[in-house]
């Protein structure tokens, strides 16, 4: 057990000490406010104050988790060991010199997104106004590197202490916006189909839609035994998310009421973990997330407890209150959509801390990193320079015994139009797990 000495306990200190120590390095922690029973202690021990001496494990505390408020702050990036840090201090007693916890709690929190900022046409915060960004580490897993700094202070001091072993993973995600482009789409929506090709005179499309609707060929979007057959070769663990929404401009899903929907959703539930796909009219009518949760629900007769935000709409702290009112325990929401890489500066997946309430909440996040549209739709690449973008991540998450989760669609993994060639991209990256 490490014995943690904080002069005052806080919420703050104590989600970002225990996600450092306990989260990422394992190690069971214990927090004291009497400097007494600290220094009685005979066991491995930090301390984590304003004060210490340099034959103890000190990290030298700035003010940021003694505080219970939001404001605007000023932060500074400086280097350690080739690495960006923040939060420094000039304590020259100190093991390390930066507050390695207030820099924890700033990035994972989001602190920064509580703030006015700039967002994108979808309202969305901008990964351009985050701190990691303007500053080059989006792509590093920062909290990972600075938690193997803390690891080496602590052995140097207690050579013996036990780190529970840690390996890399890769979970693949899929979101399911539009299980089948052509099919199941209900007559209306099929026959408008069909004159929009015509009034654009795309033959090509036309005929497509056709010989699908005909039983003549699959559905391009149809990639589920596709999969399955991954699955079963890499033995792998997908979790896919499922809109279920009223349809809206933002929400073109297939209708949920479809029975061959249900059945698709009953087979993928029969060798995957399924989840929701909030829609992204449910950021505005929040009562439309429990509708659909319970759609989804009554498909496979269990609790719904997984979720992914239908176009990652991410807004602190109120996406996240909605989910949790609702019921929702693990949310995968928290990447970029126009950026990859690492959107709270962590590989390892943690609980949402609402700063409002100053309090550590139930709902874990499991932030992602690389998603298809990211890079075939902002970054503008095709398949063959994926992979470029894709290995330096795999080569971070790997350095720290991390979490990589990829967000795919079945849409991209569908070897049509705009889509060939990313199945090897996919399957590369199954292949490096």
């Amino acid at each position: 057990m490490l014995l943690v000495y904080i002069p005052r306990i806080t919420n703050r200190a104590q989600f970002a000490i225990r996600l450092i120590c306990e989260n990422i390095l394992g190690l069971k922690t214990q927090f004291t406010s009497s400097p007494d029973e600290f220094s009685s202690y005979n066991g491995p021990k930090l301390n984590y104050s304003s004060r210490g001496t340099e034959s103890e494990v000190y990290i030298c505390s700035t003010n940021l988790l003694f505080e219970s408020n939001i404001k605007s702050l000023e932060v500074l990036v400086g280097e350690f060991e080739n690495q960006p840090i923040i939060c420094s201090v000039h304590d020259k007693q100190a093991s390390l010199p930066f507050d390695i916890f207030s820099a924890t709690f700033y990035l994972v929190s989001r602190y920064e997104e509580y703030l006015p900022s700039i967002k994108d046409k979808f309202g969305r915060y901008s990964p351009k106004s985050s701190l990691a960004f303007k500053n080059n580490f989006l792509q590093k897993p920062m909290v990972n590197h600075w938690a193997e700094m803390l690891k080496e202070v602590l052995l140097k001091t207690y050579p013996n202490l036990q780190f529970p072993p840690r390996k890399y993973i890769h979970t693949p995600t899929i979101d399911i916006d539009l299980a089948w482009v052509y099919k199941n789409k209900g007559l209306i929506r099929t026959l408008g189909g069909f004159y929009k090709s015509l009034v654009r005179r795309n033959l090509p499309e036309f005929t497509q839609r056709l010989r699908v609707l005909l039983n003549k060929e699959p559905d391009p979007f149809d990639s589920y035994s596709y999969l399955l057959d991954l699955q079963k070769k890499y033995n792998f663990n997908p979790i896919y998310f499922i809109l279920l929404a009223d349809y809206g401009t933002m929400d073109k899903n297939t209708p949920f009421n479809n029975l061959k929907f249900h059945s698709l959703i009953k087979q993928i539930g029969d060798y995957a973990n399924v989840g929701i796909h909030p829609s992204f009219a449910s950021n505005t009518f929040h009562e439309k997330l429990g509708q659909e949760i319970e759609r989804l629900s009554e498909i496979l007769h269990k609790e719904i407890t997984h979720s992914r935000q239908h176009f990652l709409m991410l807004e602190f702290p109120a996406t996240y209150k909605n989910l949790i009112n609702f019921g929702i325990q693990n949310d995968y929401s928290m990447g970029y959509a126009s950026e990859i890489g690492f959107r709270a500066s962590i590989c390892t997946p943690f609980h949402f801390y609402d700063i409002e309430l100053d309090k550590e909440t139930q709902l874990l996040v499991y932030p992602f990193a690389i998603m298809d549209g990211t890079l075939r739709d902002y970054y503008e690449i095709d398949a063959s320079l994926a992979m470029s973008h894709i290995t330096p991540l795999i080569q971070e998450c790997t350095k720290v015994n991390g979490t990589l989760i990829s967000l795919w669609h079945n849409e991209s993994l569908s070897e049509s139009g705009r889509w060939i060639g990313w199945r090897n991209v996919f399957e590369q990256m199954l292949q490096s797990s």
